[in-house]
């Protein structure tokens, strides 16, 4: 199943637009072209994931990047990896402040949780840092409607690879067939689950794979027929 942002994220609203605002002014003043510059953070931030995902970076790694190549290009200078980490540690202290859940994620999972028969059993694969990730869903309230959080850092391969899937599977004790997963990204979340092995019920989309655009249909696909 997928589900379209305006933002990133499927669950989480990150406001990284103002976080990254508020991280460069205190680094560069207001003399820098902060729209361009904020179009070029989201540019390196999709090169160095995919590049992470690939395993050429490693998830600090591929962090500096991001900040040592922004930087350059905007004739701040070379960058040495410690003052890369520092920058982004202040850029994580503004992004962290904007965390907060989307808006049809409490429905969704109030409703998830109303469902009749066995309990269902909820949890997040997420290609990301886990401390951060666990800090994340615990700050929004979600710690306990999705108790189960597999990241790529602590399973050792990321998104679309089918083995962070079957990781989670094992998980929550469910095997695959009997799993649904929802993502943001078509090729990183839909298409990956459903070559793992998942999302084998719900009525399908345009391109074969069941797709919602708010999360408050999910509960309505995984009704039994």
């Amino acid at each position: 199943m997928t589900q379209n942002r305006n933002v990133e994220g499927l669950l989480f609203d990150h406001d990284t637009a103002a976080a990254f605002t508020a991280a460069l002014t205190e680094t560069a003043g207001p003399g820098v072209d902060h729209e361009a510059a904020r179009r070029r953070w989201s540019e390196l931030e999709h090169h160095a994931m995919d590049r992470y995902l690939a395993g050429e970076l490693t998830f600090t790694g591929q962090r500096r990047l991001r900040v040592t190549t922004l930087f350059a290009e905007l004739g701040l200078g070379s960058w040495e990896a410690p003052r890369a980490d520092a920058w982004f540690t202040g850029y994580l202290r503004h992004y962290e402040a904007a965390w907060r859940a989307f808006p049809d994620v409490a429905p969704c999972l109030a409703a998830l949780a109303a469902s009749a028969g066995e309990p269902l059993r909820l949890g997040i694969i997420t290609n990301g840092d886990a401390a951060q990730q666990r800090k994340k869903v615990e700050r929004v309230g979600l710690g306990t409607a999705l108790p189960v959080l597999v990241t790529s850092s602590e399973v050792g391969v990321a998104k679309p690879r089918a083995e962070i899937f079957h990781a989670a599977c094992a998980a929550i004790g469910l095997p695959p067939e009997r799993v649904a997963y929802v993502g943001d990204r078509h090729d990183v979340d839909a298409a990956a689950a459903t070559a793992a092995g998942l999302n084998r019920a719900g009525a399908p989309g345009p391109d074969g794979l069941p797709a919602v655009r708010n999360l408050v249909e999910v509960p309505a696909l995984l009704r039994p027929a």
